[in-house]
């Protein structure tokens, strides 16, 4: 952002001068060229020239930049949702086997690691809430009863509303739902399961 500043005040700055100079050198070139046909119109010319280019570039360097940061926050996104998309395909994986491996424990943690590169605050606070969760009802007899996986399916719809905040969240601040009745209605649909 500097930088973008930095070129864009050297950018102005240039303008200026070539405006201003340009005045003054118009002036003296009036006078000076007369008596010559068309060199006031040539002087013209270049001079709009010039100021074309310089106003042109500062343009399309402010174009590059926005562009630039679009695409780093699309790549962002698509790896947080590649990463949410892998956690919940991982818990799901654990909820179905029943008799819970080291395999799949060690792969848990190392999505407690991925997250803490992408997730935001709130989505690391309730991935823990439900790591609480699993490890009170799983981790110690590595079984997954029906009780536990009710439990889980729980913590998960939790943590998928703090999921769904920091993908979507301002489009559903756009839209007619507030934050409450969409995570009412994604813990109703997991208690619609039971």
């Amino acid at each position: 952002m500097k930088k973008w500043f930095t070129n864009n005040i050297t950018l102005m700055i240039l303008s200026g001068v070539v405006f201003i100079g340009g005045y003054f050198f118009l002036r003296l070139a009036y006078k000076i060229t007369d008596t010559m046909p068309f060199t006031q119109e040539i002087i013209l010319v270049v001079l709009g020239t010039l100021a074309t280019i310089l106003i042109t570039a500062m343009l399309l360097n402010k174009q590059t930049s926005v562009e630039l940061e679009k695409e780093q926050s699309v790549k962002f996104i698509e790896l947080k949702t590649e990463t949410y998309q892998r956690l919940i395909d991982t818990i799901e994986e654990i909820v179905l086997q029943k008799d819970v491996s080291r395999e799949i424990l060690t792969r848990l943690q190392f999505h407690t690691h991925r997250l803490a590169i992408f997730a935001s605050p709130a989505v690391l606070k309730e991935y823990q809430n439900f790591l609480n969760i699993f490890n009170q009802e799983v981790a110690d007899d590595k079984h997954i009863s029906i009780h536990d996986a009710d439990l889980l399916s729980e913590a998960l719809a939790r943590l998928t509303v703090y999921i769904r905040a920091d993908l979507v969240g301002e489009l559903d601040i756009q839209s007619d739902h507030t934050a409450k009745q969409i995570r009412d209605q994604i813990i109703a649909n997991v208690k619609e399961m039971q």
